[in-house]
């Protein structure tokens, strides 16, 4: 009888977007897979893939008591209905609710933290509430996995997991097919840029804008586009008034939203991501897999994703001054030397964050601590 996996998330959209290969992979191999998650327009494509998929009510930002204590209960009546072999939750509220349910139903289940978000670079009470959360859901993972090594070590520094079960996964992967160099339609000497984030301050928006004012001044003809959602319920959320400021100011370009970035990211010369902290930013990676030079903060997770000078541009968090300084080296840049750093990007990307290397060796660990491992890893594998 095949395995049957219960995967966990805040959005159906990201594991379309985000771990399509994934699905294949284990659907191929086998496996039963049911999607629980708020639903969205990907739904249909998560069926057609061949997945099961459960609709969850959850609000991503929501902290009423009742509401989150009511999540719980239909985690656990979900789970139940679901009875799966593994159940492997992403983000905040499925890692703390769902680990919570998962271990009322006594079905194992690992945590995979795809970035420490808003509990870890804020303070005040719901912050401490959500790292407390942590402390005590993380009890229950046989496996709780990171993205990179900062946020594994914060986690382990305030003891809110237990340093034996943690474990550094070097990113989920893209699908070097999918994201490829491709030419601009129009090509011209003008440069643009473009920032790829959900709109929040914490992505270093507000830096973004601030530093395309400062060179639109002696550099006119420069673009600088936004592609983004708009989160009213986030706390750090940029809202509509002062977005719209922007745009009438005449120097950004919003472009809205999409659920594919390539055409967007082909038609752009230099991607911009002025972040205060990322698990691994996925769209950096999308982007110099497409030969796109990258200009990201030195912090956890952006520093990951990039060799400085060599494939992009670093510069210091919250520092406008340090991004613009930036963003005029990449002005300066011949095309030449452009292209050189795309290049480079790809190359990156192919050797650390192929999609496809990385498939086998996330299997290999999710499956084989909760003793799912299929036939053909385990012929293949040894363990110690």
């Amino acid at each position: 009888m095949s395995k049957h996996l219960c995967m966990v998330s805040n959005t159906a959209w990201s594991m379309w977007n985000f771990r399509r290969g994934l699905l294949s992979a284990l659907i191929q191999h086998g496996y039963r897979i049911t999607i629980v998650a708020p639903p969205d327009n990907t739904v249909f494509s998560l069926c057609d893939l061949g997945c099961s998929f459960i609709p969850l009510a959850l609000s991503p930002k929501g902290v009423n008591p009742m509401i989150e204590l009511k999540l719980i209960f239909d985690f656990v009546r979900i789970y139940r209905r679901v009875n799966a072999d593994l159940i492997i939750h992403y983000t905040v509220k499925p890692n703390v609710y769902g680990s919570f349910a998962a271990r009322l139903c006594r079905t194992p289940t690992l945590a995979i933290t795809t970035g420490l978000g808003y509990a870890f670079m804020n303070d005040g009470w719901v912050p401490k509430v959500v790292r407390l959360l942590y402390k005590f859901a993380f009890k229950y993972p046989k496996l709780v996995i990171f993205l990179n090594e900062d946020d594994r070590l914060e986690f382990v520094s305030r003891q809110l997991v237990d340093e034996k079960k943690t474990l550094l996964l070097p990113s989920e992967g893209v699908d070097l097919s999918f994201f490829h160099p491709s030419k601009k339609l129009a090509e011209d000497d003008s440069v643009s840029f473009l920032l790829i984030a959900r709109l929040l301050w914490d992505k270093g928006v507000g830096e973004y804008v601030a530093a395309a004012k400062q060179i639109h001044i002696s550099h006119p003809n420069i673009k600088f586009k936004l592609l983004g959602d708009v989160l009213a319920d986030n706390p750090r959320a940029i809202g509509y008034a002062q977005l719209h400021e922007w745009i009438n100011e005449g120097v950004l370009e919003y472009l809205g939203t999409t659920h594919d970035v390539r055409s967007i990211i082909m038609e752009s010369d230099c991607i911009v991501l002025p972040s205060y902290r990322e698990g691994l930013p996925r769209t950096m990676i999308e982007a110099a897999a497409m030969a796109k030079p990258i200009i990201v903060t030195d912090v956890p997770g952006c520093r990951d994703v990039l060799l400085h000078e060599k494939t992009g541009l670093l510069c210091q968090v919250r520092n406008v001054s340090s991004l613009t300084d930036a963003m005029m080296t990449f002005i300066r840049m011949t095309k030449a030397q452009r292209t050189l750093m795309g290049n480079a990007g790809r190359q990156l990307v192919s050797a650390r964050f192929d999609e496809k290397k990385l498939l086998a060796y996330t299997l290999i660990y999710w499956l084989s601590i909760s003793m799912v491992l299929p036939p053909w890893l385990r012929t293949k594998m040894s363990f110690s």
